[in-house]
């Protein structure tokens, strides 16, 4: 099975290791370009999930969350741009980040909280939907 057809019947992650090795599974299955809008609560592990994609992408690079930042930029095997749309109040505020200078391909754009610049997201996008079960362990389920 690929990581496609498991992503869409939905996977349960039990560390931070077993997200990683997820994402970096997905990150070796990627189209050139790819944008991903990751779905989820305050600390599901959307930025888990972006750890092991970079890793995925060869970047060695700390990837933290770029909350404050709106943000940040890492570079590898593929550009990997990791954006957090929860502190943009409006969806025209995202033109002011001038992200598509930033977007050398091959690249990855990480979108956490997409609700917020919803219209803006490619309708090409991959939607992840990022939860905790109620024994703690992690489900990553991608939209149909």
């Amino acid at each position: 099975m690929n990581i496609f057809a498991k992503l869409r019947d939905g996977v349960v992650t039990a560390s931070a290791a077993e997200t990683h090795a997820l994402a970096c599974e997905l990150a070796k299955s990627l189209p050139p370009d790819a944008t991903l809008a990751l779905h989820g609560d305050l600390g599901v592990g959307k930025t888990t999930f972006v750890q092991g994609l970079a890793r995925g992408f060869g970047i060695t690079e700390p990837v933290t969350s770029p909350t404050y930042t709106i943000f940040t930029l890492h570079r590898g095997a593929r550009t990997l741009v990791h954006l957090d749309a929860y502190r943009l109040e409006n969806e025209h505020q995202i033109d002011a980040l001038m992200l598509d200078d930033f977007l050398v391909s091959p690249w990855c754009l990480a979108v956490e909280w997409p609700e917020k610049i919803s219209t803006w997201i490619p309708v090409n996008a991959l939607h992840l939907d990022l939860r905790i079960t109620s024994d703690e362990r992690h489900t990553v389920r991608l939209r149909p």
